[in-house]
């Protein structure tokens, strides 16, 4: 089968999108899968040079929205070299071009939302909402509503998508699990490259924050209930792992000097390869009070390496986590927060020895990439068997 995956960067800092498509799409090749990406990213980009999968630069893209000339007339003339098209979140252009380009075409697509229907947006930020329901009935609603199938990462974000925005009902949902490959390395490999570039925390007891420097990640909760639980034991020590696109970081920085805890923290950028997987293993505890997470593969990847994820009910696959005594869930604000990491300090050794083995059993059960990989071909398959019988 030949897929094409339509999303608007392939920018590793974009986050979770990108990240699943290459693990799905490692998958998906190892079985003989044809697997290409088309992109609103500028051709100079020098990121596409790290892409192990064939790219189609298309823009760059205008602004935020990501339109560029380009997209529309490409898709139209190459949408036939494929059998069927994976189209990555909505929102931004690339999402309207291919239902542009497909939805009088024989060549199916399906809808991948990633999150991007949740609530929260509507509750935190009503006036881009009120813009998106304007924009709602003649561009997005028309994409999800001539998919072959609007896919879901967990059944969690599909209920939660119902209460942004009408009209979901019309649509054909499936919800096909999602997943990481987690670490395959060796861990005390990885763990020495990670303390190779962070020395000062080797011996620390570690709770570590994996993710972009975003106000939807909670990473201002974090730092308040860390200097309010944690900071009293000097061998406790933040690790705010991520890249910070939005200048989050020099607030995040000062509310840490307030707080006094300017050296309790580690700001390690974003890491990648065995200094990523060298951080989850060297760590005590993975920290995510998001208030809104499609699914958070890097939960799956900390769950992976047997660490425990104390997280907010606000990411959705939570039930999955506390249902298998994985981690501790509790609110997305600071008593929830608090709530979290003295539920961890309150358990004894061979009680925090149970959850880290309960962590990996959970990724095994639930959030492995084969799983994954396996729901969506058999979805891809489907639709290309029956080809335009969705429209």
């Amino acid at each position: 089968m030949r897929i094409l995956h339509v999303i608007s960067s392939v920018n590793p800092a974009a986050g979770g999108p990108i990240e699943g498509v290459k693990q799905l799409a490692a998958v998906n090749v190892r079985h003989g899968y044809q697997i290409e990406i088309a992109s609103l990213d500028n051709p100079a980009a020098p990121f596409l040079q790290e892409m192990a999968l064939p790219v189609h630069p298309l823009g760059p893209g205008y602004r935020k929205y990501g339109y560029t000339p380009r997209m529309l007339p490409w898709l139209r003339e190459n949408a036939g070299n494929y059998d069927v098209v994976v189209t990555n979140g909505i929102w931004q252009y690339h999402s309207l071009a291919t239902w542009r380009a497909l939805h009088r075409n024989s060549i199916p697509y399906v809808l991948f939302t990633h999150g991007m229907l949740g609530p929260w947006f509507k509750k935190k930020y009503p006036l881009k909402h009120l813009k998106k329901m304007l924009y709602w009935p003649w561009a997005e609603y028309r994409v999800l509503r001539d998919a072959s199938a609007v896919l879901f990462t967990c059944e969690e974000e599909r209920l939660l998508a119902h209460q942004s925005f009408p009209g979901l009902c019309r649509c054909n949902e499936v919800v096909v699990g999602y997943g990481t490959s987690g670490s395959t390395g060796d861990p005390q490999s990885e763990r020495e490259s990670f303390y190779g570039r962070f020395p000062e925390l080797r011996g620390k007891r570690i709770a570590c924050f994996l993710g972009r420097l975003f106000s939807i990640k909670g990473c201002d909760l974090l730092i308040q209930a860390f200097a309010e639980v944690l900071a009293a034991d000097p061998k406790w020590h933040l690790l705010m792992c991520g890249p910070d696109q939005e200048g989050t970081r020099a607030k995040l920085q000062a509310l840490a000097e307030r707080l006094n805890i300017t050296e309790r923290i580690t700001w390690a950028g974003m890491v990648q390869g065995e200094t990523k997987w060298g951080a989850l293993h060297s760590s005590e505890i993975f920290v995510l009070p998001s208030h809104h997470e499609n699914f958070g593969i890097v939960v799956a990847e900390a769950l992976s390496c047997g660490l425990p994820a104390l997280i907010s009910n606000k990411v959705n696959i939570w039930r999955e986590i506390e249902r298998d005594g994985a981690g501790i869930v509790d609110e997305d604000d600071f008593e929830g927060t608090c709530r979290m990491l003295r539920a961890w300090l309150a358990l004894s050794a061979e009680e925090q020895a149970v959850f880290r083995e309960r962590a990996r059993a959970c990724f095994l059960e639930h959030f492995e990439i084969n799983l994954a990989a396996e729901a969506l071909t058999g979805v891809l398959a489907g639709v290309k068997a029956g080809r335009g019988s969705a429209r």
